[in-house]
């Protein structure tokens, strides 16, 4: 009987231990995704981001820039639609504006990094990978996949 309660303990709290985790990990590039979690419009947007149907994304995160400014989130998630969009101008500046709120937000340096390969300028994102080290070292998914991308980097002509 005590065998089965450990195991019935054991199978709880590792179910526990994933959940947080899996939960952690659909934050990914968020910086405050309790403050997200409950805006309807950051919702759609990121259920548009995650269908690749990046129109839908920029109207759902304007609209929560509209009302939130400074949601630095809202701005990156705007910056990677734009991206995906070939609206680098659009993409830069809210990637910027999303680092001017908060610089040691790993999600915008990693995307305005592959940003910068896509308008081949490889060392500015190697910049943003080097602040990505300081920020999480060299094992944060944000710096591995930073990383990966310069590697596979060729330049556009």
């Amino acid at each position: 009987m005590l065998s089965l309660i450990k195991i019935v303990f054991v199978l709880v709290f590792g179910l526990y231990v994933a959940s947080f985790s899996m939960s952690a990990a659909a934050a990914g590039t968020e910086t405050a995704p309790e403050v997200n979690a409950s805006d309807a419009d950051f919702a759609a947007g990121k259920k548009a981001i995650e269908a690749k149907n990046w129109q839908a994304a920029l109207t759902s995160f304007s609209k929560v820039v509209g009302r939130e400014p400074n949601n630095a989130d809202a701005h990156n998630y705007l910056g990677y639609a734009n991206r995906w969009l070939g609206k680098m101008d659009d993409s830069f500046k809210h990637y910027n504006v999303a680092l001017k709120l908060d610089p040691e937000h790993k999600g915008a340096n990693e995307y305005i990094g592959v940003a910068y390969l896509k308008v081949n300028q490889p060392e500015k994102a190697k910049e943003h990978l080097t602040r990505l080290e300081k920020i999480c070292g060299k094992k944060c998914e944000e710096y591995e996949d930073l990383a990966k991308a310069i590697a596979a980097y060729q330049p556009k002509k």
